[in-house]
């Protein structure tokens, strides 16, 4: 099988902190070992040396990756590539891969990734009719939110394969799915994403606690944290944009650091990014410069490198999962998991769906005595560093790719 696939980053000068980059990179080379012929189309190149790699420009703005797609090029591609499958990780983009298919007289299925969703539901999936579906705060400027969940609709209806993350994305795209009168029965495939075998720790053989973390460690923001504060370090490895509810994370990490139990690790995962981004949104700046000023909260940078962000990781307890409304799927938590940290999340999306419910909160008081019986119980700990390896087990770049393919077979 030959598959060409599109694959938009956001993040090019970063490309650790970009998870779709992250997933085609571990993809790849399993689907190398199943017999595929790969070809990814991207600014950077992802993969090993079986992997093909057509070099596309930056889109710039996430505006522009939804909204301007040069078929010219892509009918190029197609004629280059020959593939059996085309997989377009944008899924606003697919309207226009199947122009070029049209053009370039392929024959080939079109499967589309809904790697990000461009809306949200009410936690209590809401009530019937508009208010069901709500545009994404991020991608709403200038009111835009309306025209990029129309173009996400768009491209659900040309898919022949639509594939998410999990249960939960799977309700969500096919709610905004019928909201815009798109049928995907018989279209829609869960495959979540694979795991990083470099952040994979067995805490039954380890034995580590991550009682102890590196302190005053320098970041992109100066050294933070300090050297006189005791307890379990938590770390929160997750984009700290406004739309992930960080706003909320940072009145936690308050409570959670008052009373000398815990202190926090907070991954800033972007360093400095470019003009055109912050100009959109700089809430990543805002929010990371607040966290820096917090006593007993230490901002570090991985700067891009796997290792360090596994020893970063490795000097941890636990996990904090992000507050993001109707969250399909994180990355950054299954890091954590793989690395035996368990995980308290709110309980809320693919959080509730995935985790183990004794770790999901409701309140600010819940969250703040689950991350203090996490640093003080070890029986407690311990059963729930096991669980939360376990739940990656099914997640090996193998295991994954093999569903990957029965998707879009």
């Amino acid at each position: 099988m030959r598959v060409l696939y599109l694959l938009n980053i956001s993040n090019p000068d970063r490309l650790s902190a970009d998870s779709g980059w992250i997933f085609a990179d571990l993809l790849a080379p399993a689907l190398a070992d199943a017999g595929v012929e790969m070809t990814v189309a991207a600014p950077a190149p992802a993969g090993d040396a079986r992997t093909g790699f057509h070099r596309t420009q930056v889109p710039g703005t996430k505006y522009r990756a939804r909204f301007s797609n040069d078929v010219g090029e892509l009918v190029s591609m197609i004629r280059a590539a020959k593939p059996d499958v085309v997989v377009a990780n944008q899924i606003e983009e697919a309207p226009a891969v199947r122009a070029a298919l049209l053009e370039a007289g392929s024959p080939a299925r079109l499967a589309g990734y809904c790697h990000y969703l461009p809306f949200t539901l009410p936690d209590d999936n809401g009530s019937d009719g508009a208010d069901r579906v709500r545009v994404d705060p991020a991608l709403d400027d200038a009111g835009l939110g309306r025209s990029v969940l129309l173009a996400f609709a768009a491209g659900l209806s040309v898919c022949d394969r639509v594939m998410v993350h999990s249960a939960v994305a799977a309700t969500m795209v096919t709610t905004a799915a019928a909201q815009a009168g798109v049928d995907l029965a018989g279209r829609l495939r869960v495959v979540p994403p694979p795991r990083d075998g470099r952040l994979v720790r067995d805490p039954a053989t380890t034995g580590t606690t991550g009682t102890t973390g590196t302190t005053g460690t320098t970041g992109t923001t100066g050294t933070t944290g300090t050297s006189d504060h005791g307890g379990a370090m938590g770390v929160y490895n997750h984009r700290l944009y406004a739309h992930y509810g960080t706003a909320r994370f940072v009145d936690l990490a308050r409570e959670l650091t008052a009373a000398g139990v815990v202190r926090v690790r907070v991954m800033d995962l972007f360093g400095d990014r470019r003009a055109e981004r912050t100009g959109l949104d700089d809430s990543p700046e805002r929010m990371r410069d607040q966290l820096a000023a917090m006593a007993h909260v230490q901002v570090v940078s991985d700067r891009g490198d796997r290792v360090r962000y596994r020893q970063l990781l490795a000097g941890t307890r636990f996990g904090i999962a992000p507050f993001r409304p109707g969250c399909p799927w994180s990355m950054s938590v299954v890091d954590c998991q793989g690395m035996g940290l368990p995980v308290i999340a709110p309980r809320t999306g693919w959080f509730a769906e995935h985790i183990d419910p004794d770790l999901c909160f409701t309140t600010t008081s819940e969250a703040v005595a689950l991350a203090e019986r996490l640093a003080t119980d070890t029986a407690f700990h311990t059963l729930h560093a096991e669980r939360a390896f376990a739940s990656t087990a099914g997640l090996t770049p193998a295991t994954v790719a093999a569903s990957y393919l029965e998707a879009i077979a």
